[in-house]
């Protein structure tokens, strides 16, 4: 059972699965360990699988987040941009399916609001907004990396423990047909 222990970790602490080579080496009394030894390999592919949930949910939050960062600092740039014009006409989104247009006097526009959640939004001077969403930019996609390497261990580690779970279950069906 020492066997199962891990013992090592990727960066964010989850544990590497281990590969069982030999179910004989792992269980030394099979008639009492065997149950227990299922048990714990079905409980570690449960936390994986459920880990590897969690991580699916944070990679589709980024994948929203992100894009919008992105058309955020891109407005922005347009903003200034068009600076010098009198004014923009806009296209903006109410609703999933419904637009409408805005006149926005860019001459005189010095400032954004931007939504920063849990129902705040704050005034930015364009400078202001433009690190702000820059920095949240890059950090969010340092943690989309996070997510997808955390995302590949996890799967690796899940396919392992599956392998690890048939093995013992194959070996145990042997040893009773030869009991017999």
């Amino acid at each position: 059972m020492a066997d199962l222990l891990p013992k090592n970790t990727n960066p964010r602490g989850i544990p590497e699965a281990p590969f069982i080579e030999k179910v004989e080496n792992v269980l030394k009394n099979p008639e009492t360990e065997f149950d227990s030894t299922m048990s714990l390999f079905q409980q570690r592919l449960q936390q994986y699988k459920y880990m590897e949930l969690s991580k699916k949910q944070q990679l589709a939050d980024l994948q929203i987040k992100i894009p919008d960062i992105e058309k955020n600092l891109d407005v922005i740039r347009l903003i200034k941009e068009k600076k010098e014009d009198e004014k923009l006409v806009m296209n903006y989104e109410l609703n999933d399916t419904l637009y409408s247009k805005a006149e926005v006097k860019v001459k005189e526009l010095d400032s954004v609001y931007l939504w920063l959640g849990a129902e705040v939004m704050l005034e930015y001077n364009l400078e202001d907004a433009t690190e702000l969403l820059n920095e949240r930019l890059k950090k969010n996609q340092e943690q989309l990396t996070i997510v997808k390497e955390d995302l590949e261990f996890l799967k690796e580690n899940i396919t392992t423990m599956e392998v690890n779970t048939a093995r013992l279950y194959n070996w145990d069906v042997e040893r009773r047909k030869n009991a017999k």
